[in-house]
């Protein structure tokens, strides 16, 4: 170990008396990572491929140090510890696992049961970074195991009746929940938010981009891949902004209207052979009864940049803040040359990611409000507004495409894109 990163972690490890064994594989350790006095003690449920997956880039974060508040004690990765060791991706984690224990100390387990009970004092905190059809069962072993707060990714479940269900078990066991919301304190989110409160009449727009290839083969993949939907998935970042933000609910929504010469709906054949309905672009606006609005653009095939937008009256543009932006850009190109190969989207928010998990940590070991950060109650509205959209966009889309088919022609393909 460095002599740096050894001064970092020295006061979060000890050295116990009798080596202690690793409840995967009988390894042992002389170093067991161990929070300090002010750190929430971090379980990271569903660590993926290092270079690949989000959680990968959560333990990445904390074990550099960059979220000072949460120390990183232990990580439940079952797929690249059993069924998914020899697969691809396996040889990678156990390099990563290697290291890991040897330079942090931290343990690594196949399960949440298997996490040894936490200290007397100790704050606890899971990370829930896996399969969202998981979150459920996992949202009670986390429970079980002693934490006081969990972080779960969006959208947090898949369902609408099952987020309920889970903000009822946690309320019962007297356990917070914070959501992976990150674009609730991205900058250009704030700046553009900042700018329209000091400008009357203004009106802002939330514009998500991604860099698929406008071709059938790379949506179909994505459609079958994001089966729950564009909504559900993508824009879900949207949605909780305009929960967050905007009092958006759907009992609070008065108005809903669909830019059709933007927005896209197709049936494309994904990889698997199976036919899959959704959106490539949406946009919209939506209007509450108490009278705020907000509208959002969503667009598959976008490119790279995502922005905000404030606009005035008569919809001329007043205001826009990128990300990434100048500063960002900077940062991604230490971080594309720190991690190589890396997935790109990383980058761009690495910011924001720090900035949500050091303000979730600092709730479970401090008690700090945990400013902007959404809660289950955001999710659960999110992706109620979610499912309501899917709904009615779907409904609109296709009457147009309708009286766009000629009745005489025959063997009309469906789902084709409103703008082809």
């Amino acid at each position: 170990i460095d002599s740096r990163r050894f001064f970092r972690f020295r006061s979060q490890y000890i050295y116990p008396l009798a080596t202690t064994n690793n409840s995967c594989d009988n390894k042992q350790f002389t170093m067991v990572a161990t929070p300090g006095e002010n750190q929430a003690e971090v379980i990271l449920v569903g660590c993926g491929c290092p270079l690949r997956g989000m959680g990968w880039y959560h333990a990445d974060q904390m074990l550099l140090g960059e979220c000072p508040t949460a120390k990183l004690c232990h990580i439940v990765e079952p797929w690249f510890l059993g069924p998914g060791a020899k697969g691809p991706g396996g040889p990678e984690f156990a390099e990563f696992k290697e290291k890991t224990e040897a330079e942090h100390g931290v343990q690594f387990h196949t399960s949440l049961s298997a996490v040894p009970p936490k200290a007397e004092g100790v704050n606890r905190l899971t990370l829930i970074s896996g399969r969202t059809v998981d979150n459920p069962r996992l949202l009670g072993e986390a429970i079980a195991a002693g934490c006081c707060l969990i972080y779960l990714e969006k959208p947090g479940a898949p369902s609408v009746a099952e987020l309920e269900t889970m903000k009822k078990q946690a309320a019962d066991a007297g356990v917070d929940i914070c959501m992976g919301y990150n674009k609730n304190v991205c900058k250009y989110v704030r700046k553009a938010r900042e700018f329209a409160a000091k400008t009357p009449g203004s009106h802002v727009t939330f514009v998500s981009n991604n860099t698929y290839e406008p071709t059938a083969a790379s949506l179909g993949e994505c459609f079958e891949r994001n089966a729950e939907g564009m909504l559900k998935n993508m824009a879900i970042h949207e949605l909780a902004l305009l929960a967050s933000f905007y009092d958006v609910t759907v009992d609070n929504i008065d108005s809903v209207v669909v830019d059709k010469e933007f927005s896209s709906m197709q049936t494309l054949t994904g990889p698997s052979g199976k036919d899959f309905t959704d959106f490539d672009k949406v946009k919209f606006t939506i209007k509450t009864k108490t009278g705020k609005s907000a509208s959002v653009q969503a667009d598959r095939c976008g490119g790279e940049v995502s922005y905000a937008k404030v606009s005035d009256e008569n919809d001329v543009e007043l205001f826009r803040h990128c990300m990434p932006d100048e500063d960002d850009k900077a940062n991604v190109a230490v971080l594309e040359a720190r991690h190589p190969g890396a997935m790109p989207y990383f980058f761009s928010q690495d910011p924001d990611y720090v900035t949500v998990k050091e303000r979730v940590a600092r709730k479970c070991a401090l008690g700090e409000e945990a400013k902007d950060i959404a809660t289950i109650d955001i999710a659960i509205a999110a992706l109620s507004v979610g499912e309501y959209l899917t709904d009615l966009m779907k409904a609109e889309l296709s009457a147009d495409e309708a009286k766009e088919i000629d009745p005489a022609a025959a063997a009309v393909p469906t789902g084709v894109a409103l703008d082809q």
